[in-house]
């Protein structure tokens, strides 16, 4: 079971990794120390792998810091659900392999108990399962290969481009 780690609306970069935090400033080994060091100062410390964020509208606004969502796969985020995401935050998610849904799920409660099933787009709560939008064939064979770079050395390719 995941846990349900849920923020609102315009969730920035900054709020994510305050930019003291990042990787040049400390370094790469220590970044996961730092995901919501301010906002939620317990974060780090005691989320679980598969554990699932859900969110307001505008997720991962601000600046383009690709160490933002870096932080988050590095602890063990399974998920990040939000009706919407900004979108350098969802390319960089996406080049990283972290699995973003665009749904409203604000309703869930901080701490519900759900299951991921990422293959299916299935999320179940114990009194429910919800139907996630599935995204295209090709962002799911870069989740699984663990991002854009693991895809590219797999392939030899792009997802659905030429050869290197």
């Amino acid at each position: 079971m995941a846990r349900v780690w849920k923020f609102g609306e315009d969730v920035n970069t900054d709020q994510i990794v305050p930019g003291r935090y990042a990787p040049y400033m400390t370094s790469e080994a220590e970044l996961r120390k730092y995901p919501f060091i301010e906002a939620r100062p317990e974060f780090a410390a005691t989320v679980r792998p598969g554990d699932i964020i859900v969110a307001g509208r505008n997720f991962g606004c601000g600046s383009s810091r690709e160490y933002a969502p870096q932080a988050l796969k590095l602890v063990g985020v399974g998920a990040i659900i939000a009706p919407l995401f900004a979108r350098i935050f969802y390319r960089n998610a996406l080049n990283l392999g972290l699995p973003l849904f665009e749904a409203d799920l604000t309703w869930l409660e901080d701490g519900a108990e759900v299951e991921l099933d990422l293959q299916r787009c299935l999320l179940h709560t114990g009194a429910d399962t919800i139907r996630l939008p599935a995204p295209p064939d090709f962002v799911c064979e870069v989740w699984d290969a663990g991002g854009i770079v693991p895809y590219v050395r797999l392939h030899g390719r792009f997802p659905g481009g030429t050869a290197l």
